[in-house]
């Protein structure tokens, strides 16, 4: 498989081994299910824009280059029919929108299928790796190696070309065959990224056909400064049901942004549970440990088995965060030790978790700013580290996502 922007500004090389130009573009003809590149457009020498003939011409792309069949002397340059548009210039970088006029989605690359006959469009790359791809491929390959050693691998996202209609010539849009419904097969990033783009009434409207659950994902991606106003854009009722799904701490961070009555109101529309523990992280500043930190983790009493311990796990909620360890507590609460959901893999099913527990432990106060919670857990490669208190209590967990968006902002 290949995708456009690699092949973007590859040299054009002829039958005699001389380089004739860069390619600048590649056009499809339109009408087909996965349409077939019919010409590869380069600029030549002297910045001279020139369309060849792909099926003529075109030997192979060898991922280094063009190579052509036919010295430069022979070839025949041709045209742009009305039939065929060019996927650089007239694609990328252009909204999907669905048949009811919403955008959803930016192209920000373009898969296609390399045959032994033919170059064929597979479809849009809505993604994030599309985006880190076109600007740079080692930044492709960090967030991949990044992403699964996290234990969250990126996905690509694409949506099929046969999904997706030309309005007549008008190339600003590309229109979906299907309706909102296919936004939640998207991922919430990337619905953020165009919820971003779009006025608040636009906003509300897309909410309104994301499920709670992609909504509230969606809503938790989206930069800070945004999050309090899309919550002001939507029903009350609404935005206390997507706070409560949210992760604590995400819906904390928010609702701290909102004026004083709002909050309360939104608050007291949640479930006493979830409103407790998102009240029990507005006393930290947002900046801190405390402020990053999940109350929601997996612990059990020091003195449980492997086979109790797997037992309390399964009966938590499978999108908890904090699952890389469970922690053991006294009877106080008193953090005592951990153990990795592996090492309960490798120990039989009666083993008390003491036996092998790890008992030296690195752990935060809730007042250590965010940065030094960054540089440790990057310090000691922890996917997860404790908060307690001057007591020793366990409070929450701080995650490596958590610190990966601190580290992206300073990046930034």
């Amino acid at each position: 498989m290949l995708y456009l922007s690699e092949m973007l500004k590859k040299p054009v090389i002829d039958a005699q081994e001389r380089t004739i130009g860069a390619v600048s573009d590649l056009a499809i003809t339109t009408g087909e299910m996965f349409p077939r590149v019919t010409a590869v457009a380069f600029i030549g020498p002297d910045k001279t824009p020139f369309l060849l003939p792909w099926a003529t011409f075109v030997d192979k792309f060898d991922g280094q280059a063009i190579r052509l069949n036919a010295p430069r002397e022979e070839l025949r340059f041709s045209y742009l029919p009305p039939t065929e548009l060019l996927l650089a210039r007239d694609l990328l970088n252009k909204h999907i929108v669905d048949t009811q006029g919403k955008k959803v989605v930016q192209v920000n690359d373009l898969k296609l299928s390399d045959s032994a006959h033919s170059l064929r469009l597979l479809g849009a790359e809505v993604g994030t790796l599309g985006r880190l791809r076109r600007t740079s491929p080692w930044l492709e390959r960090a967030a991949l190696s990044l992403s699964r050693w996290v234990g969250q691998p990126l996905q690509e996202s694409l949506i099929a070309w046969n999904y997706m209609d030309l309005l007549e010539r008008d190339l600003s849009e590309l229109k979906l065959s299907i309706t909102h419904k296919r936004l939640n097969e998207i991922h919430p990033a990337d619905v953020a990224d165009i919820l971003e783009t779009l006025a608040p009434e636009q906003r509300g409207r897309v909410f309104k056909h994301l499920d709670k659950e992609a909504a509230a994902t969606a809503l938790s991606e989206l930069e800070d400064d945004m999050q309090s106003e899309v919550v002001g854009d939507i029903e009350e009722s609404r935005a206390s049901d997507l706070l409560a799904v949210m992760d604590p701490d995400d819906a904390a961070d928010i609702i701290g942004d909102l004026d004083h009555a709002k909050a309360e109101r939104l608050l007291r529309l949640m479930g006493v549970e979830d409103s407790d523990m998102i009240r029990s992280l507005l006393g930290y500043h947002d900046e801190s440990a405390g402020g990053l930190m999940t109350p929601e983790f997996s612990s059990t009493i020091e003195s449980a088995t492997v086979d109790e311990a797997i037992e309390a796990i399964r009966a938590e909620d499978e999108d908890r965060e904090g699952h890389h360890y469970l922690y053991l507590v006294d009877d106080e609460g008193k953090l005592t030790g951990s153990v990795s959901l592996r090492d309960l893999l490798f120990h039989k099913g009666a083993t008390p978790l003491a036996d092998f527990a790890t008992t030296d432990l690195i752990t935060l106060d809730p007042e250590i700013d965010q940065d030094t919670v960054a540089e440790t857990m990057a310090k000691y490669n922890l996917l997860a580290i404790p908060v307690v208190d001057d007591t020793g209590k366990l409070l929450g967990v701080v995650t490596a996502d958590d610190a990966m968006e601190v580290m992206a902002e300073r990046a930034t």
